[in-house]
């Protein structure tokens, strides 16, 4: 069959997953596709604005290039190596070589770890294994000294370790079905079956839905003695009078410890102010004029002019995140219209677009995290005070609104920032990686295709919501992190992909990865990998925009 004829078989039986006129990706729904508006965006804005306005200070040595980057490559231990380059003058080709060189690091001490972990599987399975003949050479001598009195093989026996040769191993239901046998023969099956039954089997290291606690994919500790020393210093950092945003900005960007991260998060976003003594009257004051806000304009959902919207609302909210039972208990539902609805009616420009009720779940499963110690995917939350459900409420809605205050564009009709953003995209990648932007343009795939979805849902369908959380650290350390810093994460998310992307050599076959990428198992570890290269790729290109043209 023709490229051309998959391209149309693919996008009949996809129509629900890509972007264009009123088409859902993945539960996200959009205003329709302006080819015209797209083209004179381009046109207009196929240059992102510098980062800073006027020409930015370059760092001249590796302190005052880590001192900005705080824990940028802090992916491992490879501090004392990147300060032994010190005495070197900075330039473009000591940040390639030195995020190389953690990048690469990091992937040796991965394949260590996979070594490690296999001798010391096979070294149990030895020993297992030497158990099991032990085991079997005293069933033998049993069944030896049984059959010399005279016993028949008893019917637990022939049921548990007897096969038919006819039924590809299905086990016999009585002795009678039994193939006749040695008493050597049937007590060999027997412990091969009690081999398998007894060889160590390795749990996967992060449940299927995922626990959405600090984790690495290596099943580390739940506390290192680097994470507790982190830990320190952002509680030393936090006590003071007058907190200072930009230390904790540098501390937060490699992670933040999920004790700290509530206070972080709203002291980061804006929400809360620096000064530890107002903080009480601000939270106050903002929790109670939300639900002012609740009373004024909820029951208003049932008004003719607002049921489309409410409508709209209640239809994604089962839709978010339908794997974690936590989602779909009918409070959290509720608590979810209500901060929606509230955002809409008062963002008249935007009002509600699919893909904004992601934007949510994150704030709303750390600010749970602030009122219990266990894991929260399977909590009952009715089972919390009145009180602590409505201070996660508001605050839920308050650093969401602070986050779509910088994005908003993305959402306005037409949505022509999630445009720009995609086009920018494009030109990037052809720049780090021409070989996967050929490939993409030899199949015909369209960035806006696959790239629409992770502008609008920030990569939230894209990553399991444990990473979410990771990289929203980074995201709020990040200036401009959503809005700007987002754009070489996906760029890195995609080259990060480039093997996978070269071997399908199909529209169809390329499409399906693209919307369907492996992360459902990814930890902290691949996740600070991905920001290390985006930084580097940020530092690159950022404040050089001319880059992205040949």
């Amino acid at each position: 069959m023709s490229s051309d004829g998959n391209r149309k078989q693919f996008w009949k039986r996809n129509a629900a997953k890509v972007p264009g006129s009123i088409q859902h990706v993945y539960g996200a729904q959009h205003p329709p596709f302006d080819p015209l508006l797209h083209a004179n965006l381009i046109k207009a804005g196929n240059k992102p604005p510098p980062a800073t306005p006027g020409k930015p200070k370059k760092a001249t040595t590796f302190q005052e290039f880590e001192s900005i980057t705080s824990d940028a490559w802090d992916v491992g231990d490879d501090d004392d190596e990147l300060l032994a380059m010190a005495a070197q003058n900075l330039n473009i080709e000591v940040v390639m070589e030195t995020a190389n060189k953690v990048i690469e690091n990091h992937s040796k001490q991965q394949e260590r770890q996979r070594l490690d972990d296999t001798t010391e599987l096979e070294q149990r399975e030895e020993d297992t294994q030497e158990e099991v003949a032990e085991d079997e050479e005293e069933d033998v001598e049993d069944e030896e000294d049984r059959a010399e009195e005279g016993d028949v093989t008893s019917p637990e026996l022939s049921f548990a370790s007897q096969s038919s040769p006819y039924t590809d191993g299905r086990l016999v239901k009585s002795h009678s079905e039994a193939p006749i046998g040695s008493p050597k023969e049937a007590a060999g099956e027997c412990a091969a079956l009690h081999r398998q039954r007894s060889l160590p089997h390795r749990p996967p290291v992060i449940p299927l839905v995922a626990r959405m606690a600090d984790q690495n994919t290596s099943g580390t500790p739940a506390m290192t003695e680097r994470e507790a020393s982190r830990l320190d210093k952002f509680k030393q950092l936090l006590a003071g009078p007058n907190t200072d945003l930009e230390e904790l900005r540098k501390l937060s960007w490699s992670g933040i410890p999920r004790q700290v991260r509530p206070i972080t998060w709203k002291l980061l976003s804006g929400y809360l102010p620096a000064n530890a003594e107002r903080r009480e009257s601000v939270l106050q004051r903002k929790r109670q004029e939300y639900f002012g806000f609740i009373q004024q304009y909820y029951d208003s959902r049932n008004d003719e002019h607002h049921q489309d919207t409410y409508r709209q609302i209640h239809i994604d909210i089962p839709r978010t995140n339908p794997l974690i039972p936590l989602f779909q208990q009918a409070s959290v539902q509720e608590i979810f219209e209500r901060i929606l609805f509230i955002w809409a009616i008062r963002h008249p420009a935007s009002g509600y677009v699919q893909g904004i009720n992601d934007l949510v779940t994150p704030f709303f499963v750390v600010y749970v995290f602030e009122y219990i110690e266990e894991e929260v995917e399977n909590f009952d939350v009715s089972s919390l005070q009145e009180e602590a459900l409505r201070n996660i409420e508001a605050d839920s809605f308050w650093c969401m609104s602070k986050l779509l205050d910088g994005i908003q564009d993305n959402y306005t009709f037409a949505q022509p920032g999630i445009q720009r953003k995609v086009k920018a995209l494009e030109e990037l990648v052809s720049r780090i990686d021409e070989s996967v932007h050929r490939h993409m343009q030899q199949y015909e795939v369209e960035y806006l295709q696959f790239a629409f979805r992770w502008m609008n849902n920030l990569l939230m369908r894209e990553l399991p919501l444990r990473c979410t959380i990771r990289l929203w650290d980074t995201y709020q350390a990040e200036p401009e992190g959503f809005s700007h810093f987002h754009l070489y994460v996906c760029a890195a998310f995609l080259v990060r992909w480039r093997k996978e992307i070269l071997e399908e050599r199909d529209f169809q076959g390329l499409m399906i990865l693209l919307q369907n990428l492996p992360t459902m198992h990814w930890g902290n570890e691949e996740v600070s990998v991905l920001l290390a290269e985006a930084y580097r790729l940020k530092f690159a290109f950022a404040d050089a925009p001319n880059h992205y043209k040949r």
